[in-house]
């Protein structure tokens, strides 16, 4: 009996040493270091050896001088817009995730609406900006409603895709048990519309970031996006380049963040389930 125990105690182990990196994943890591380490030597020598201008383009040693100097400015600025595209993030998707389903169960909403989504999809971002701007004022709202609206298509069209790619014969199954339509949902759909979903995400996670940096272009005070264009006006380019490379950081925890989200919500293989 005693061993019985001792074999019940490790088996979880596999399962806490699962959720770590994999050697394929530590080898990508690996080669995506080599790979930015070899592009800063390659610029740094590329500045160096022809001379060219800080206020044009500054050198990886200005910008992690930047960096160093300006890190509580940029942290100050970071907060604001990491609100504003995590706010924008929550209602896009929220609403894209609604319409999904009201389009999966209606048919005339899809022809109706789906146009229409399409057609706002094509509106580029930057017109919408200033007459958001008009409308809801120079807060934090068309800001949050800039980052939602690029959030919005991704998740739209992946979700219906995910919910309707479902094994018929599953369906069958449902209904020969007399299933009602929220338990298919519920027990079905959503299931195979999760990895569809999360592949939207981690689009949207990024562009979020996007949509709040060009909400605070068209009026703001405070920000990435403001200190973006101050940086420019002001001709510093290494607080530039830190403000972008700020920025690219805010979006790819944004995405890492979805990532293990992902891991840790789908545990089987959707290759396999289909």
């Amino acid at each position: 009996m005693s061993v019985d125990r001792s074999i019940e105690t490790a088996a979880p182990l596999p399962r806490i040493w699962s959720i770590l990196p994999g050697p394929e994943v530590m080898r990508a890591l690996g080669m995506a270091v080599l790979g930015l380490s070899l592009t800063l030597v390659l610029w740094q020598l590329v500045v160096t050896l022809f001379g060219v201008p800080s206020y044009l383009v500054p050198a990886p040693t200005d910008v992690a001088g930047a960096l160093s100097r300006d890190l509580p400015l940029l942290v100050e600025a970071a907060v604001p817009t990491i609100t504003e595209a995590f706010l924008g993030f929550l209602l896009g998707n929220t609403v894209a995730l609604l319409v999904a389903v009201s389009f999966v169960y209606n048919k005339v909403i899809e022809e109706m609406f789906y146009p229409v989504a399409i057609l706002v999809k094509t509106i580029p971002i930057v017109a919408i900006a200033p007459v958001l701007k008009i409308i809801l004022g120079n807060g934090i709202e068309p800001k949050i409603v800039i980052a939602a609206l690029i959030c919005f298509f991704p998740t739209l069209v992946n979700s219906v895709r995910g919910f309707r790619a479902v094994n018929p014969q599953l369906l069958e199954l449902m209904h020969v048990l007399s299933a009602s339509k929220t338990e298919v949902f519920l027990r079905i759909r959503i299931y195979s519309a999760l990895p569809y979903i999360f592949s939207a995400l981690k689009i949207s996670v990024t562009m979020c970031v996007l949509g709040a940096i060009v909400g605070e272009w068209i009026g703001a005070n405070q920000g990435i996006g403001y200190l973006l264009l101050q940086s420019m006006f002001d001709f510093n380019a290494p607080r530039l380049f830190a403000t972008i490379l700020t920025a690219s950081v805010i979006a790819i925890t944004g995405f890492a963040i979805v990532s293990m989200l992902e891991k840790w919500v789908i545990r089987w293989d959707p290759g396999a389930a289909m």
